[in-house]
Formats: structure tokens, C-alpha cells, sequence
């Protein structure tokens, strides 16, 4: 018990001496230990690799996940350690509607049928969009947060241990100045207070230096951590690079399947009143020619007088009697019939004769 009293009275007295150290210092009545410029330096480095390693850090989690609501749930269910429930993201939200939409209208119909494609290309661009988040989240984000929770973390710890280890030895200095003016009034040959106090000041000065050495180690470490995260930048731009050639791929892809589908409704960027605009399979930086309204286009041709070819575009089960199966990449003969559904075309193949649906066709000149 008088063991632990003595310990804390030593400590007690220790964290005392450092806290009058430290407002001197503040009160300009106490000269400081000034660090080396290097291992300013280095301080001032990992401080600013910190505080922007953090900004990076939050707005790269708003990209992947701008509903502030889940990144506070996800944020919940980490500390947790369970895994969050898997919820549709916006593309396939919107894609699981437009299919739904489709199906309610008839596949067989061109608004039913370009619905469900559009459906389809968005729930492609959901998937690719939950691949690049997973890539972001695991090469690039916890990187990032294993710096800021794991190495600056030591870096703080060892930084606050030199601050105590500055504050001893300017502690004892001040001690040896002043052990030397008492001895020095007190004309005492012995000088056992300054002998004490400089003893004092070599150990202190010693454990300085050497934890000096640590903090400055650990900070040129920072440039380690600089070309890591250089590696992570790398990855997270493959893998944006990647999700966006995949949309424009997927977008270019469905594109081209508009382009098959009549125009037989108004495009909202018509440059002519009353003139159409067809969606014809072009490279996405190219503008969409307009159409005018004499112009011959398969809505327009829906009403020609005789028979003409037309090739089939996608395969097609007959529904019911009345209407004639394709398959696609076929050349079947088709006519228009008055009265008939303007969605719809009698065509014919040998001695077969059905409707068919207009948006399986592309009329041949």
C-alpha cells in the first residue's frame, strides 16, 4: 500500500510539473524545445494527409451512395457487424417498373415491347453500377479508413508521447537553471542540487531523442501510405472506367433495338412541327436525323397499298389462330388490311397466312 501511494504521488507530482511547463510556455514565462524544420515538416504532411484523406473519403462515399438515410444505416449495421439488408438500386427499381409497365400494355405492342427492353438495359446498368460500388467500398474506401483508424491512430499516439517527452526535458532544464542560481547564492561547494538536476536533464533529454526518432520514423511512413493510396486511385478509376464503357455499351445495344421499332409517335426533339423522328441505330455522339412527314418509315408504310418483303427481326410465337409464328432473320411477304389494328400486318409465308406484329418487322424496299 505504501508502494502505490509513493507511485502516485510521483505521477501526481509528473503530470503537475508538465501542466505548469505547459502554461508557462502559453504565458511566455518558460523558454520551449523547438522540434527540428524536418520533423515539422513531416508533422504538418501527415496532418494535411489526414484531413484530406477524410474529405476524400466522405464525398467518394456520397458518389456510391447519395441517400444520406442508407450511408446512416450501413454506417449502423458496420458497427453492428451485421450485414444490411440488400435493397434494388434506383436503375433497377426504374427497370423492374418499366418491364411491369410492358407486360400490363403487351409485349406484342411497340410501347409494350420498347418499354420492357428499357426495362431490362436499366436492371444491366443496376448490376453494374452494384459491381463498381463493391470494387470502390473494397480497393479503394477501406484502404483509406485502415489509414485513418490504424496508422495515423499511432501516429496521434506517438506525437502526444513527445509532446510529454518535450515538456519533461524543458521541465528539467528549467529545474537545472534553477538548482544553479540557488547553489549559486547559497555558495555551496557540493553543488548537489545541480548535480541532481543535470542528471536529471540527461535522462529527459535522452528519452526525448529517442522518442523523436520514433515519431519521425513513423512519419516518413506517410509516403508509403501516399503510394498506396496512389494504387487505390488506380483501381478506383479501372473501375469507374470499366462501369461506365459497360452503361455505354448496354445503351448503345438498346439503341440499336429502338432503332428497329416504328416511329409512329413524336420525338420530344423534333426540330419541324409535325415532323417525326425516328430512332435509327447510330453511334451515341452522332444526332438524330429528323424525318419529315412525307418521308417513308414503317409507321408511315403500315398503310401501303399491296403487298412488300420484310424481314423478321426477332422470333415470335402466334398467340392464337389467327396469327403466324416468325423466326427471326426471315423474308415473309406482308400486306396492310383496312379496318385491321395499326400495331398489326397480314403476312404471309408459302401457303401460311397470320397477323403479325409490325414491331418484329423491318419493311425491305
Amino acid at each position: 500500500m505504501d508502494f502505490n501511494v509513493k507511485r502516485f504521488a510521483a505521477d501526481a507530482g509528473t503530470f503537475l510539473s508538465r501542466a505548469v511547463q505547459f502554461t508557462e510556455e502559453k504565458l511566455g514565462q518558460a523558454e520551449k524545445t523547438e522540434l527540428d524544420a524536418h520533423l515539422e515538416n513531416l508533422l504538418v504532411r501527415a496532418e494535411n494527409t489526414k484531413q484530406w484523406t477524410e474529405k476524400i473519403m466522405k464525398q467518394t462515399e456520397v458518389l456510391l451512395q447519395p441517400n444520406p438515410n442508407v450511408r446512416l444505416e450501413e454506417f449502423v449495421y458496420e458497427k453492428l457487424e451485421k450485414k444490411a439488408p440488400t435493397r434494388m438500386n434506383n436503375h433497377e427499381l426504374l427497370g423492374q417498373s418499366m418491364i411491369e409497365s410492358g407486360s400490363e400494355f403487351g409485349p406484342g405492342t411497340a410501347y409494350g415491347n420498347a418499354l420492357i427492353k428499357c426495362g431490362e438495359t436499366q436492371k444491366q446498368i443496376g448490376g453494374a453500377e452494384r459491381e463498381f460500388i463493391q470494387s470502390a467500398a473494397i480497393n479503394f474506401l477501406t484502404p483509406f479508413r485502415n489509414f485513418l483508424e490504424g496508422d495515423f491512430k499511432t501516429i496521434l499516439k506517438e506525437r502526444k508521447l513527445l509532446q510529454v517527452k518535450r515538456l519533461d526535458l524543458d521541465a528539467a532544464k528549467t529545474r537545472l537553471k534553477k538548482a544553479r542560481m540557488s547553489d549559486a547564492r547559497a555558495a555551496v561547494r557540493t553543488h548537489s542540487l545541480s548535480l541532481q538536476a543535470e542528471q536529471e536533464l540527461r535522462m529527459t533529454q535522452s528519452e526525448f531523442d529517442r522518442q523523436a526518432e520514433i515519431t519521425r520514423l513513423l512519419l516518413e511512413g506517410v509516403s508509403s501510405t501516399h503510394a498506396h493510396h496512389l494504387r487505390c486511385l488506380n483501381d478506383l478509376v479501372e473501375a469507374q472506367t470499366t462501369y461506365y464503357a459497360q452503361c455505354y455499351q448496354y445503351m448503345v445495344d438498346l439503341q440499336k433495338q429502338l432503332g428497329s421499332f416504328p416511329s409512329t409517335f413524336s420525338n420530344n426533339n423534333q426540330v419541324s412541327g409535325g415532323a417525326s423522328i425516328s430512332v435509327p441505330t447510330i453511334p451515341v455522339s452522332a444526332s438524330l436525323p429528323s424525318v419529315s412527314a412525307g418521308q417513308s418509315s414503317l409507321s408511315a408504310s403500315a398503310g401501303f397499298s399491296g403487298s412488300r418483303k420484310a424481314r423478321v427481326l426477332y422470333d415470335y410465337d402466334a398467340a392464337s389462330s389467327s396469327e403466324l409464328s416468325l423466326l427471326a432473320d426471315e423474308v415473309i411477304t406482308v400486306s396492310s388490311v383496312f379496318g385491321m389494328d395499326s400495331d398489326w400486318l397480314m403476312g404471309e409465308r408459302g401457303s401460311q397466312k397470320g397477323k403479325v406484329p409490325i414491331t418484329y418487322l423491318e419493311l425491305l424496299n
